[in-house]
């Protein structure tokens, strides 16, 4: 590969080589980390979460000695901050879908660079809940003939049920922290095999 990446690493297991999936299961990461681009709907909400993601990753690359990819990611968490000053309410920026796609394809290229995967719905937390409330709302419409929320993604059905925006977002932004570190923490310790 030109990347120099064959393996995911399992925490408490270790690198496991993809050989000829690897492809494959790059596109479906990548896809599926772009599908979280839904979490881009309300004021500050992409951005911080987006920001904690990157935080911990940089963090990661640190501790397992990939310095250049630490600077990497953890410029791009101050590039958030900078946008966030801005687009935090009343917003004065916006960051689109081509912003999300640039964002969301680092992300997953970042937890390959890493080896770490297999944590990235860990830590990416926020976004998988809202492509996952998206999906399955669909399905129960489809199937069921009925909404499992009142909207979806799911920072709107929070708002459709009387959290104002700025609650969303902040609520977002812990659950975010939250994960960002019990996936770093998994990320890190995992690295010790069980005998």
């Amino acid at each position: 590969m030109k990347l120099e990446v064959s393996a995911v690493f399992v925490p408490f297991v270790g690198p496991v080589s993809l050989g000829i999936l690897f492809v494959p299961v790059f596109v479906l990461v990548m896809l599926a980390t772009f599908s979280g681009s839904v979490i881009d709907g309300l004021d500050g909400l992409s951005g911080g979460t987006l920001a904690a993601a990157f935080a911990a990753y940089s963090g990661i690359a640190w501790a397992q000695g990939q310095v250049d990819l630490a600077a990497f990611t953890g410029v791009i968490v101050g590039v958030l901050l900078a946008f966030l000053w801005f687009n935090i309410p009343p917003a004065r920026f916006y960051m689109g879908e081509t912003g999300m796609f640039g964002l969301t394809t680092t992300l997953a290229v970042v937890a390959f660079l890493t080896e770490q995967v297999v944590v990235l719905p860990i830590i990416a937390f926020p976004l998988v809940m809202s492509s996952a409330s998206v999906i399955l709302q669909f399905a129960s419409k489809r199937f069921l003939k009925r909404k499992l929320f009142r909207v979806a993604p799911l920072h709107h059905h929070f708002e459709a049920i009387g959290w104002p925006a700025h609650t969303v977002v902040m609520r977002y932004w812990v659950v975010s922290v939250i994960f960002a570190l019990l996936g770093m923490v998994a990320a890190l310790a995992g690295r010790v095999t069980l005998p």
